[in-house]
């Protein structure tokens, strides 16, 4: 009864309507403050704080402060998964109710961050390149590195280097809610993200999980993993590297 108990007050904490958008604002993976919080869910700073103190002390959130500032992040991998998956049920629509999709919408299908790991049409089409290189192989079971990819990442300059005593994901496929097929997440996935930033492939988006890619991302993607892509206003299907 513990653990139904558990459940209900995790669903009771999600399905509220400003609590879920502070949620899913944070899903980019950066860590905002109150007021920031505040104005996205569009709610009053105390009645925020009110959310917020409630997410933290059931362990959805937590909070780091620094000077005057407090500042709230998603508690870890797990809520993240959680929440992308309650994204992709939400997403399945019987009948699909047909409107039209919003520009922010339509970046954040494009390309998105989805905690600390690429999602979107990019973040699908690197991982059906790195499966069709046989760099990584993902199944419904999990996903795994082969020695090739090892070389290949090592070259990207991508560190997939584990923590001693690190309990992290290594490498695992990530349903993804708009594409309906799988991204990559845990270490591999954030290693990716985390060296296409660094090399100035993409750019956050503020106020959003969406990311715009940059020119030299596009031909980047193109010449390292064979990913060839259209506008982001209309994106082109995938195409697997060679």
């Amino acid at each position: 009864m513990v653990a139904a108990a558990n459940v209900v007050e995790v669903a009771a904490l999600v399905g509220d309507t400003a609590r879920a958008t502070m949620l899913a604002a944070l899903m980019g993976g950066e860590a905002l403050t109150a007021t920031e919080l505040a104005y996205l869910a569009r709610v009053t700073r105390p009645t925020a704080s009110g959310h917020l103190a409630k997410l933290v002390a059931a362990k959805l959130l937590v909070v780091t402060r620094k000077r005057r500032f407090a500042y709230y992040r998603i508690a870890s991998p797990l809520i993240a998964a959680m929440m992308e998956s309650i994204k992709a049920v939400a997403a399945i629509e019987v009948p699909p109710r047909h409107r039209p999709r919003s520009a922010e919408e339509e970046a954040q299908r494009f390309a998105r961050s989805c905690y600390d790991h690429l999602a979107g049409t990019v973040g699908v089409a690197v991982a059906d390149a790195l499966a069709a290189r046989g760099h990584v192989v993902l199944s419904d079971e999990g996903g795994e590195v082969t020695p090739a990819g090892e070389r290949f990442f090592r070259a990207f300059g991508a560190d997939l280097s584990v923590l001693a005593g690190s309990r992290r994901l290594f490498c695992q496929p990530c349903l993804d809610w708009s594409e309906r097929r799988y991204h990559i997440k845990g270490r591999v996935g954030a290693a990716i993200l985390c060296r296409c930033m660094e090399l100035g492939w993409f750019k956050r988006v503020r106020d959003s999980r969406a990311l715009k890619l940059t020119p030299e991302g596009r031909d980047g993607l193109a010449d390292v993993f064979g990913v060839k892509l259209g506008d982001p206003a209309r994106p082109a299907k995938s195409q697997d590297a060679a």
